[in-house]
């Protein structure tokens, strides 16, 4: 199903499940911390569900409600409407629709991350802008989830025998397709065993479904294949970990606000505060776009992460990159910020980057120069000189951050703010206190 042919009404959805021989809605909705929650109806169900909502329990999901407020009611979105290729039996298909969680008066929930998203786009759009977003998820493929064993050894863009996933990413391009969400590129990453599926701009309430899909699409197929498909940021000490670079545009209409043709960059003042408010915010937004232990592992020199807050065109050490301007592409004039992680809440992700976008946009930021030299080659003291700040470098710190910040607090409202710090501080302590193999092995034989 195209983009073009989804449904837009509960009328063409009910229309649908007929049609289609659907005997199972799966409803889905996603926790603070990204997780994918699901439950399932049957068609006699779908009509009330679509004008009143299901009823859930909240409690019992990750930052949602506490027990004595838990009662939920999901309204099913009739434009996420698809059918789930590898549910499909003789006895009949099965398909999905994101919810909007609400409470049961109706009023939308200030704990569920789809809201947050819909409440910043709206203040794009208050300005006068529609938020796009065109993300490279990354991943890897291992035989099993018991231990990081990689299925080859290729290396960036290998098309040989190397290549031994070559079938899986086939067939996660055709599942996505069929989901209705348009691929551009598919290729070998660096790493061995790593590769990326990189899903065509859309809006960024659109995009971030997408990216929930993909997640468990690639899951699924990797499955199909007994061989096991992982997100984490930072899986294999010495390779390159998973990125989630993710490229956006603000657009009114067809005209792209970032595109200026009399600019030396072909970036506009607009665009221009924009990155200077995805630089100057990034230390306080970090624990949201990466935001578990692991992602602190990726975000080390050396590995082509973004460590250093700095902007260039062509230089891929820089955490924000502007893509090479081509002529009659007006359209394309984009921002690719570098540092988000695959495995981070893309609701929560896509609302804060927009949000410290925006803010350079309304209180005007000045952008410092680019910097075209390789950060990771400059002293200390050259990154002092040329005020290169750096990422947090770990979860404890990047907490401390985003626990400050007015601007996270207000994008993603008091309750998720609150449930998202207290879940990130009790997984650092978690870690904090854990005592590590390497610490073992190299102190416990001389202390």
């Amino acid at each position: 199903m195209t983009e073009a042919a989804r449904p837009r009404s509960t009328e063409e959805v009910l229309d649908l499940v007929t049609k289609q021989n659907i005997q199972f809605i799966r409803l889905w909705f996603t926790d603070v911390l990204g997780k994918l929650k699901n439950f399932a109806i049957t068609p006699d169900q779908l009509a009330g569900a679509m004008e009143e909502g299901m009823g859930f329990d909240g409690s019992s999901i990750q930052g949602f409600a506490r027990i004595e407020e838990s009662d939920m009611v999901a309204f099913p979105d009739p434009s996420t409407f698809a059918l789930l290729p590898w549910r499909a039996t003789e006895a009949g298909t099965v398909c999905r629709m994101f919810c909007d969680v609400r409470l049961p008066d109706g009023s939308p929930y200030d704990g569920d991350p789809r809201y947050a998203l819909r409440r910043t786009m709206q203040a794009a759009t208050d300005m006068g802008y529609t938020f796009y977003v065109g993300p490279e998820l990354e991943y890897y493929y291992f035989s099993s989830s018991e231990a990081p064993v990689v299925l080859d050894h290729g290396g960036y863009f290998d098309m040989t025998e190397l290549d031994a996933a070559m079938n899986l990413r086939r067939d996660t391009v055709l599942m996505l397709r069929h989901l209705g969400i348009t691929v551009e590129y598919s290729h070998h990453e660096v790493g061995p065993s790593q590769h990326e599926i990189d899903l065509r701009y859309t809006d960024g309430l659109t995009m971030a479904d997408h990216c929930q899909t993909y997640r468990l699409v690639v899951k699924e197929v990797a499955t199909n294949h007994n061989v096991y498909a992982t997100f984490m940021p930072k899986p294999l000490p010495d390779q390159n970990g998973s990125g989630m670079h993710t490229h956006q545009s603000l657009f009114s209409g067809n005209t792209n606000h970032f595109y200026d043709a009399n600019d030396e960059y072909h970036l506009s003042e607009t665009a221009k505060h924009y990155i200077a408010g995805l630089l100057r915010h990034a230390p306080e937004i970090c624990s949201v776009i990466c935001q578990w232990v692991n992602s602190y592992k990726r975000l080390v020199p050396g590995y082509e992460a973004p460590v250093y807050i700095c902007w260039a065109r062509r230089n891929r050490s820089a955490m924000v990159r502007i893509p090479m301007y081509k002529p009659g592409k007006e359209a394309a004039t984009r921002v690719e910020f570098r540092a988000p992680d695959p495995a981070c809440n893309p609701y929560l992700a896509f609302a804060v980057m927009l949000a410290a976008g925006l803010r350079g946009i309304k209180e005007k930021y000045p952008l410092p120069p680019p910097v075209e030299k390789d950060v990771y080659d400059m002293s200390e003291a050259e990154r002092a000189r040329l005020d290169i700040a750096r990422l947090p470098s770990s979860l404890g710190e990047a907490i401390t951050l985003t626990e400050r910040s007015d601007l996270v607090r207000e994008t993603l409202g008091n309750h998720i703010f609150e449930a998202f710090i207290r879940s990130k501080k009790i997984e650092w302590e978690q870690y904090r206190t854990q005592v590590h193999p390497y610490e073992i092995r190299e102190y416990l034989p001389v202390l």
